[in-house]
């Protein structure tokens, strides 16, 4: 497969050939996200604010191998583009011997550190036994995750979207077919309750892996992994993780800052943890989207930039820029419209839904501007940038966001919580613009 299309196609067309099939696999993982909590709720509120608890341990598996897959993604484009085709394959072949160790380890960490933290945040024991029984089911499925990923960024790495695509799609819908299945045992399923949820989720995965598989043994990536490419102790290896750390702790940070915000809530109502845990689902619809936009500029820019090509890499960042900042202007009209919608789909509870159309209102305030900071982040990363980056993320996850909602929460209480979030976006947006216009000056 010849990638030289990366530098020679009209950007806008380029962008959204490459972002669009990503943008629709985003927006079915978002369906799924609100499926499953879906019938989740129906097994009980309590239920649901389980999910809410081990949402951050969950996020933090995901964050680890994804933000390693960025790392592969970006070594695989850049040394494409560089015509550096033996170190392309070094990156595939290390990039998936080390994310598999990274599964593995997570599974095993992750399961037992479940009970300990999960009390940290509730005393119901009720509560407690569905996290725990979800957790054990869904955490084994963690090295699934991780060479899924790996492959996933390969794809995308060399332009293979539809690919990726497909991939993603196939896993989402089996996860959607099989959730009411398995929870509540329709034809000859037994019924399994939320075990049920956490096994249509791994089983999902697993078919998303089997697709990147068979299409990987078909021939279709003009890299390969093989054991001669396994060659540890030079500089791919630490290309790898000096774009996979710093994306992973921008993938993790969201895990403690809702972590803390549980803490901070939980001492109003566990009921603003299950709001919280509700908002989460619900801007997964507008989040992933636009991550699927960034997943489509990142091989682009880093391809260009490998290539010496300065002036595509800016074009590439205003035209993915604007594609984000339309979704975020349309999120920001749903939530101001019809919250009270949106979060009755997983509670019947009146004052649960009060509390949650208010918390949308206010948080949808920083929608826009957050468009920036995430643009500029992954373009940062294509640009094997990662620690910048980071610093975009360190702002509007902890250095920014945890402490404006401790403050605002003893004035406000809960509600500080929530304005929180948009007076955060608004600082990081201004922070993140300066930090890409420094980083590309250097260029």
């Amino acid at each position: 497969m010849n990638e030289t299309f990366m530098k020679e196609k009209p950007v806008f067309g380029l962008v959204l050939s490459m972002s669009l099939p990503m943008v629709l696999s985003m927006l079915v993982s978002s369906l799924y996200n609100i499926v499953d909590s879906y019938f989740v709720a129906k097994i009980s509120e309590d239920a649901m604010t389980a999910l809410s608890l081990v949402y951050p341990v969950q996020n933090f598996i995901n964050a680890v191998t994804i933000g390693f897959g960025i790392g592969i993604n970006a070594a695989i484009a850049f040394y494409l583009g560089a015509q550096n085709q033996e170190k392309a394959d070094r990156a595939a072949t290390l990039g998936a011997f080390w994310n598999g160790v990274h599964g593995i380890v997570l599974t095993a960490a992750s399961i037992a550190v479940m009970p300990a933290f999960l009390r940290l945040f509730s005393s119901d024991e009720i509560i407690i036994d569905y996290a725990v029984r979800y957790s054990r089911v869904a955490f084994l499925f963690s090295a699934v995750i991780a060479f899924g990923m790996t492959f996933e960024k390969i794809f995308q790495a060399v332009g293979q979207m539809k690919t990726a695509m497909i991939s993603v799609l196939a896993g989402c819908i089996t996860n959607i077919i099989l959730d009411p299945v398995l929870i509540f045992g329709l034809g000859p399923a037994p019924e399994m309750g939320i075990e049920g949820a956490a096994l249509a989720t791994g089983i999902g995965q697993v078919v998303t892996l089997a697709i990147y598989l068979a299409a990987y043994l078909n021939g279709a990536l003009p890299v390969k992994i093989s054991r001669s490419a396994l060659v540890f102790g030079d500089e791919v290896s630490g290309r790898l993780y000096a774009v996979g750390i710093p994306a992973t702790l921008n993938l993790a940070l969201p895990s403690l800052l809702i972590s803390a915000l549980n803490g901070i809530l939980s001492a109003f109502s566990e009921t603003y943890v299950l709001v919280l845990g509700v908002y989460y689902k619900l801007q997964t619809f507008l989040y992933l989207t636009a991550n699927g936009i960034v997943q489509g500029i990142r091989p682009l820019i880093g391809y260009n930039y490998g290539a010496g090509e300065q002036k595509r890499v800016k074009k590439i960042f205003q035209t993915a820029l604007s594609m984000s900042a339309v979704i975020m202007v349309f999120g920001t009209i749903i939530c101001f419209l019809i919250p009270d919608r949106l979060f009755a789909l997983f509670t019947t509870n009146a004052e649960t839904i009060r509390m949650g159309e208010e918390a949308l209102r206010i948080i949808s305030l920083g929608f826009l501007v957050s468009s920036i900071s995430i643009t500029a982040g992954g373009a940062l990363e294509g640009l094997g940038k990662g620690f910048p980056s980071l610093l975009i993320s360190l702002l509007r996850y902890l250095i920014v966001m945890i402490p404006a909602a401790f403050l605002l929460s003893r004035f406000l209480n809960a509600d500080g919580v929530w304005h929180a979030f948009w007076v955060t976006e608004w600082l990081a947006a201004l922070a993140a613009f300066a930090i890409y216009r420094r980083e590309t000056g250097k260029m």
